[in-house]
């Protein structure tokens, strides 16, 4: 039986930004931002990527759109390869990977009304022939967002942030993608207005098939509506597994301080009792070894000397074709260490 080809793929992507100093703007280093991640999406499916801010969750989303240049991996959109490909020929697919951004009035010119800024994209991928076409498509994608065709004549100024909000996903549907890249897009609304945007993004994907890329933060908001977690932390993903599975048993140290920090949902659980120290390093000077290990409670002598390998989350499934419950880069979980006296 053959395998279905994942519609995103993304393996070892490196954004590195240079650090230039001095009058003649020297490169004297680079900040990793993202630093050698690899992740899937199928089709009709979510992956969240969450972390602290500055972790490179962000960057990652704008280099598999090339709105930032990646330094060197590869993203590959349906299996055609997306980095050094020509501008001409990129741009039919941009048609079909969109993002929806975290404050949509940095993306929504406050001199246009809601029918040319959500027509921009139509025009600009000539999707219409008729002015009467264009605003049934306007109009249609407004009506999958809960908002009506009055709306087309106002301003972005006239509405409230979730409605805002709303506009700016109206916008990516309105050119038909098959993925879209949420960043941060819930982070800035109240949390009766983080629940319905998420209903809705969830009432999108069975309607039309679509995929999510989620990135944010808050674990919290992405429980019931990610199929699959991947955590970042200094620019590399430390864990990666089911949403459900990386809930109930997180394994990297950093995801079980993540997830003690999220509200149970049921009362008699138990919090996992991890607490994450300190402050962020700097992407400019990462820790040597494992870089979570100088905010890591359970470090030991081994982490500040060898970069952890990526091993399965479950060791009883060690030796299988495919770990269904994912992977996490931590020397704990080395089979060969897992008893160790010096693990702490």
């Amino acid at each position: 039986m053959s395998v279905e080809t994942p519609l995103l793929e993304v393996t070892d992507l490196t954004t590195w930004f240079p650090i230039k100093k001095g009058v003649f703007r020297r490169t004297v280093g680079h900040v990793r931002a993202v630093d050698g991640v690899s992740f899937s999406v199928e089709k009709g499916k979510t992956l969240a990527l969450v972390g602290e801010s500055g972790c490179g969750k962000t960057t990652v989303g704008r280099s598999i759109l090339r709105l930032i240049e990646p330094k060197s991996g590869s993203v590959k959109f349906r299996g055609q390869e997306l980095l050094g490909l020509p501008e001409a020929e990129l741009r039919p697919i941009r048609q079909k990977i969109q993002m929806v951004f975290q404050d949509p009035m940095t993306s929504l010119n406050p001199r246009m009304r809601v029918l040319d800024l959500i027509a921009e994209g139509i025009d600009a991928f000539r999707l219409t022939k008729s002015k009467s076409e264009r605003k049934e498509r306007v109009e249609q994608a407004l009506l999958r967002v809960n908002l009506s065709a009055d709306h087309m004549k106002r301003f972005p100024h006239e509405f409230s942030g979730g409605q805002r909000q709303r506009i700016g996903l109206a916008r990516a549907l309105a050119v038909e993608p098959d993925l879209i890249v949420c960043d941060e897009a819930v982070s800035a609304l109240d949390v009766s207005i983080q629940a319905q945007m998420l209903n809705l993004l969830g009432a999108l994907q069975d309607e039309l098939g679509l995929s999510y890329v989620f990135i944010t933060h808050d674990l919290s908001v992405v429980r019931y509506l990610a199929d699959e977690v991947a955590v970042m932390y200094l620019g590399e993903i430390v864990e990666r597994a089911p949403a459900a599975e990386l809930f109930s048993s997180p394994k990297h140290p950093y995801t079980q301080g993540l997830v003690a920090a999220v509200p149970s949902p049921d009362p008699e659980s138990e919090p996992v009792q991890v607490r994450v120290l300190g402050d962020v390093p700097s992407p400019a000077n990462p820790p040597s070894g494992c870089r979570f290990h100088t905010r890591c409670p359970k470090a030991f002598d081994r982490c500040p000397k060898e970069v952890p390998l990526a091993y399965p989350r479950d060791l009883a499934e060690r030796g299988q074709a495919k770990f269904i419950s994912g992977e996490a880069r931590c020397h704990l979980l080395d089979p060969d260490l897992r008893d160790s006296a010096h693990a702490k």
